[in-house]
């Protein structure tokens, strides 16, 4: 072998070990929490770290929310939600059993503040009126509250303990007006069904769920000053273990864009 050749061939081993020592630490680097996913950066600019995140949500946001996500996974890259609905009281008995999940949102104030310790601050991300749906057509002529003490009409309403059902309650005391219900669901979503199918006559829903079965209910304005407004709060879990990532998606529920989609679909304003 010649200088040259020797020289040359030192140079490249000298190469070939530092290379080998710079990626020693990048390795252990990689492997030390696989739970972590690297952050990304959404359409605003901002980073946030890619999770998936299952929240858990009120029936009658079943609907919105699966909008809500889609322009939430593509303004944030990497970044998966799972929704999981039903009633507002079925929600809470989850989080008290430590059903893993992220964030929650109920449609009352009550079944949130029952869970303060666990769960982050709520801030109320939208609000909801009820409405007499009736069959297609309104076959029964129901036109307002007092009608549905109705003794021949069947009525459906939701059980005293799920937010509508309390809310139900509320307007007819207020009113002094005794329904005997032919059954009592366990969320707003059982309710409506039961009107579609034409195995009630009427019952007591949110607007924003008799808009979505307008081809088959009818839905029945209740004046203001008889109706009860239902506040829905977000807030983290505290068991999640994507804390950032869950903060920013009850952030984002606030938002013009998160906003703009929930006022489309018939809410109001927080």
């Amino acid at each position: 072998m010649t200088a040259s050749s020797f020289s040359l061939t030192r140079r490249r081993t000298a190469a070939a070990l530092l290379t080998a020592a710079l990626l020693v630490p990048l390795a252990a680097c990689g492997s030390d929490d696989k739970k972590d996913s690297p952050a990304a950066k959404d359409t605003s600019g901002s980073t946030t770290p890619a999770a998936d995140l299952t929240v858990l949500a009120a029936s009658s946001l079943s609907d919105v929310f699966k909008k809500a996500g889609e322009a939430y996974e593509k303004s944030h890259p990497g970044t998966k939600i799972t929704f999981s609905f039903a009633g507002s009281q079925e929600l809470a008995a989850q989080v008290q059993q430590g059903v893993p999940a992220d964030a929650l949102v109920t449609a009352d104030t009550k079944t949130m503040d029952g869970l303060r310790a666990d769960t982050g601050k709520p801030a109320v991300i939208a609000r909801n009126r009820l409405v007499i749906a009736t069959r297609e057509g309104n076959p029964e002529k129901v036109d307002e509250l007092k009608d549905l003490a109705d003794s021949r009409l069947k009525v459906v309403l939701a059980a005293p303990e799920v937010p509508v059902g309390r809310y139900s309650k509320k307007i007819l005391d207020a009113q002094k007006i005794t329904v005997k219900p032919v059954s009592q669901e366990p969320n707003v979503r059982a309710v409506l069904s039961k009107v579609e199918l034409g195995e009630a006559d009427a019952g007591l829903v949110y607007r924003t769920d008799a808009s979505t079965a307008e081809d088959k209910v009818n839905a029945i304005e209740i004046p203001d000053a008889q109706n009860a407004v239902a506040a829905y709060p977000a807030a983290t879990l505290k068991s999640s273990e994507h804390a950032e990532a869950a903060a920013a998606f009850v952030r984002w529920l606030s938002t013009p864009e998160a906003q703009k989609i929930l006022q489309e679909a018939g809410f109001q304003q927080p």
